[in-house]
């Protein structure tokens, strides 16, 4: 209020007196923009659970109900309290975590070798046109053949050996996420090609600062599917492939049927769920937001 006075007294005001004055009227200016608080971290984790717990719940409540109208015995399908008590027992005397490193440690560097095939392959076909025509429909066919398929051949080569489980996951990756990077970059919009040039991007700086950042949401996309083929070609191979010493999840699955352990192969099928659901929270969910963020599709609420 002293600031406002000054100026209706007609007085000059001092340095310090309008430094007072810009910052108050900074604070009125902010009252016009939209309010962007960010909620509690403790509110926003709640608001991304809830949803998934309700869905957990509802899932367990129709189980329940299917074993308890008597479709099945309940030695061939027990029910969710039977199941997580197994679960509960493998996870306690350790057999579940050791095989889940085990998968785990498979899948990653699988995946991790799929990338750099697939970034390679995809890069390729995507700014060599001719490669293109050669190739780019093999991409698609070799994405679509059921991972199964492949496994035939990986024995044949490779023998009943880790690089048969391998070169299965990798062939069930690499293709997708080659895809997703021929895709997104057909689908860059010409428009930001056109203000790369007229901003003085070419060759390496117009791929790294425009045609990376408008791919990258389609390239998203081809990792989360090609994370999908490799967890899905890993478990088939884990099953068809047995090693010694190697109690993965998909020995621990194959064992339980042979067995008729119907509360052992329900508990580890569980826990294949979650973890399918974990990494594409974590890692692809996470990297999703943040892209939408970046392209101002993702509505921070109050």
């Amino acid at each position: 209020m002293a600031v406002v006075e000054e100026y209706h007294a007609g007085s000059r005001p001092s340095s310090a007196t309008a430094q007072l004055l810009d910052h108050e009227l900074a604070g009125l200016d902010a009252l016009d923009l939209p309010a962007q608080r960010r909620r509690r971290t403790a509110r926003r984790v709640w608001a991304a659970t809830w949803p998934k717990l309700a869905a957990v719940a509802l899932g367990l409540g129709l189980w329940e109900l299917v074993v308890l109208s008597g479709w099945k015995p309940e030695y061939v399908l027990p029910g969710p309290g039977p199941v997580l008590s197994t679960l509960w027992e493998r996870l306690a005397d350790g057999s579940l975590l050791q095989a889940a490193q085990i998968t785990m440690a498979r899948a990653v560097s699988g995946f991790l070798l799929a990338i750099v095939i697939g970034v390679a392959v995809g890069s390729a076909v995507a700014l060599i046109k001719p490669l293109r025509v050669a190739v780019g429909s093999l991409l698609t066919g070799l994405q679509t053949m059921p991972s199964i398929a492949w496994f035939p051949l990986a024995i044949l080569i490779f023998k009943l050996s880790e690089e048969a489980i391998m070169f299965v996951v990798v062939l069930g990756a690499a293709p997708a996420i080659a895809n997703g990077l021929v895709y997104g970059a057909d689908h860059i919009p010409p428009l930001f090609l056109r203000a790369g040039r007229v901003l003085g991007a070419s060759g390496v700086s117009m791929y790294r600062h425009v045609m990376l950042p408008a791919i990258l949401p389609s390239f998203v996309g081809g990792l989360k599917q090609g994370w999908a083929f490799a967890w899905r070609s890993l478990m088939a191979g884990e099953l068809i492939v047995i090693l010694a010493n190697r109690p993965s999840i998909g020995v621990q699955l194959q064992f339980a049927r042979e067995f008729s352990n119907a509360r052992a192969l329900l508990a580890t099928m569980i826990v294949i769920l979650f973890i399918g659901i974990v990494v594409d929270t974590l890692f692809f969910g996470t990297a999703e937001r943040s892209l939408r963020r970046r392209w101002g599709l993702l509505q921070e609420s109050a």
